[in-house]
């Protein structure tokens, strides 16, 4: 005991030696405490220094969390010029010596204070969370995207699929992580305790979330799975209060109906394929019955991209019904059929965020419904119509390559044939 005693008394006064101020006590500036982060004595006492740094940023009002973005994306820069030169001489001698100093100054030193600034235990949440504020920032001040850039790079490598940990959320699960469910959900509003339940509880209903060890208590993103006798065409019918349960063996058909990224810090760092991935893997050991992965998902852009589409001579008339609510359900799906297989952004991909998301998976257009989404929020986004995207495991990696290769939409035969049906809503429906 003597000994541990003697130890505690040796360390105290190598990294707390009198006159050395550290903690909210010490009088420097947060980017003087960064200096000192990134130098020698950063190395010593680098857990106490980061501990302050982030108290101090934390502290921050608005106009000085900007000053420090500034510091990090000018301060901390790279210098282009000697990256050029270091470039030209590696190219003439390619020694390892040349290439360890190319390599040193081509990384911004910005990245080498977060690695340190990452020390203290919550450290990577506090990180997480200095984004958010980057990210605000950098709407108005678009040079931050440097800075951004190193963020991004340093937490894809923190969160990569090695340290994710999968955990089924079920109504056992402690509270303040239910709470987070509720407060994340963000399609199909979890409106209180007992639709909660309903969610969790029955023996047709799972949900399965990814967490990383150094934040145990925060879901990184979460997918709600329906167990179902067939492919659904309704979320109404799905969630609601008077449907009877299904027993999980007496399932054939494993239904994403909602999947909700959780941490605004952590955007585009995708989750979803790999959460996707894994719990399609869980579902087949423990319900072995389940012979298709399907989605129910909403299409958030259809009536933005409908407003853009009220002159066109085809199907203008067609565009305007739907948004007047009057078009009858064949021409919605036939419409939104159009705008998920022909809707292009400018880099060739589908202007639909969530049909980039599940055709990157490797996913296809299986069907579309109307008034699948009676809510508010679905009426106001798409007309109440949802689509089934299909994850047939037997080509979800070729239809991947397609996309991601040439931009191909997969779709299946009807929803093809949908894109192309005739309308029933007259011309004389169109208005000025």
């Amino acid at each position: 005991m003597q000994r541990n005693w003697f130890l505690g008394d040796l360390l105290t006064q190598l990294f707390d030696r009198p006159g050395q101020m550290r903690g909210k006590d010490d009088p420097r500036s947060i980017t003087d405490l960064c200096d000192a982060l990134l130098s020698a004595e950063g190395e010593v006492s680098g857990f106490k220094l980061a501990t302050t740094v982030l108290d101090r940023y934390r502290a921050l009002e608005d106009e000085d969390k900007l000053a420090f973005f500034k510091y990090l994306n000018e301060a901390l820069e790279i210098d282009p010029d000697l990256v050029a030169d270091l470039a030209t001489q590696y190219a003439n001698d390619r020694s390892i010596e040349g290439f360890t100093r190319l390599s040193h100054a081509a990384e911004p030193r910005r990245q080498e204070l977060l690695r340190r600034l990452n020390q203290p235990t919550g450290a990577t949440q506090e990180l997480v969370a200095m984004r958010v504020d980057l990210l605000r920032f950098v709407k108005s001040h678009p040079d931050l995207r440097r800075t951004d850039f190193d963020f991004v790079h340093l937490l894809r490598s923190w969160f990569n699929r090695g340290f994710l940990v999968l955990k089924q959320i079920s109504w056992d699960t402690p509270a303040r992580i239910l709470d987070k469910i509720v407060a994340y959900e963000a399609v199909h509003r979890i409106s209180d305790l007992e639709d909660l339940r309903r969610r969790l509880y029955p023996p047709d209903r799972r949900c399965f979330a990814f967490f990383h060890p150094s934040m145990p208590d925060e879901p990184l993103i979460f997918v709600e799975v329906a167990l179902t006798a067939d492919v659904p065409g309704s979320v109404d019918e799905l969630l609601s209060e008077r449907r009877e349960p299904l027993q999980a063996d007496q399932a054939a058909v494993a239904v994403f109906y909602s999947i909700s990224n959780c941490q605004k810090g952590l955007a585009g760092i995708s989750f979803g394929n790999l959460l996707i991935k894994q719990v399609v893997a869980e579902l087949a050991l423990e319900t072995p019955s389940i012979q298709t992965y399907v989605t129910l998902s909403p299409i958030p852009g259809l009536h933005r991209w409908l407003a853009t589409q009220r002159e066109d001579a085809a199907h203008g008339h067609v565009a305007q019904a739907i948004l007047a609510n009057t078009a009858p359900p064949d021409d919605l799906r036939a419409m939104a059929a159009r705008y998920l297989l022909l809707a292009k952004r400018d880099d060739g991909l589908p202007v639909d965020p969530v049909a980039r998301f599940h055709l990157g998976n490797g996913a296809e257009v299986h069907d579309l419904h109307a008034s699948a989404d009676t809510s508010d929020n679905g009426m106001a986004q798409s007309g109440g119509a949802m689509v089934n995207y299909l994850y047939d495991l037997k080509h979800t990696e070729r239809q991947h390559e397609d996309f991601a290769t040439k931009g191909t939409v997969a779709a299946s035969r009807a929803v093809q044939t949908m894109s192309n049906a005739a309308f029933d809503t007259p011309l004389k429906e169109k208005t000025a």
